[in-house]
């Protein structure tokens, strides 16, 4: 890795906070459940994004590039896309939640104007602008928290809207599953392990 992508990624971790200094309980039994796994936490976050990572690999230049140009910690938006939909797996004709989400990020027709294919550059990027704009307004809420902390709380929000974020230590409650920042931020720090 050079300097550069070395400086980069310094750049990236910075503005919004770096992933790996986040607190994570990982997935939920309910979320855990979908492949059967017999663990919870972090290591059944692992496993679910370990199962997605050979799929996750045909977006990951795309992803890095998003990344790189939003200033959002790549390892975020694989996990998100993890999270959503098994790395498309989950997806039928690039559609999810009952044809309300559309794409890797499962933007919500109900609320955007769709850009781009299901899995396209476009696509990620208006996903991550999403999640970019989650954090700057759990920041506008809660001016006191730290960046990793309104990192965490804008994951939470791209799930279930800001006005869901009530506290740090429940902000998962009335997400999907219960854990969504939790989940989402463990396999976040498992992707980053491998290269993202």
């Amino acid at each position: 890795m050079g300097f550069q992508t070395i400086l980069a990624m310094c750049l990236i971790a910075c503005i919004y906070g770096d992933i790996m200094k986040i607190d994570t309980t990982g997935a939920s039994e309910k979320t855990a459940k979908q492949d059967k796994l017999t663990v919870k936490g972090v290591a059944a976050s692992k496993k679910l994004a370990e199962r997605d990572l050979a799929r996750m690999e045909q977006y990951k230049s795309k992803i890095i590039k998003v990344g790189r140009a939003k200033q959002m910690d790549p390892a975020v938006i694989a996990a998100i896309i993890s999270r959503e939909t098994r790395a498309g797996a989950a997806l039928k004709n690039g559609w999810g939640d009952h044809g309300n989400g559309f794409g890797l990020m499962q933007v919500d027709k109900r609320y955007h104007k769709l850009v781009g294919k299901w899995d396209s550059e476009e696509h990620l990027t208006q996903g991550t602008e999403i999640l970019t704009g989650f954090i700057k307004q759990i920041r506008a809420k809660f001016p006191t928290w730290t960046k990793e902390q309104c990192f965490k709380g804008g994951i939470s929000a791209y799930n279930a809207g800001v006005k869901n974020v009530r506290t740090y230590e429940r902000m998962d409650v009335g997400t999907t599953g219960g854990d969504y920042s939790n989940d989402v931020v463990a396999r976040a720090q498992w992707f980053k392990s491998k290269g993202y």
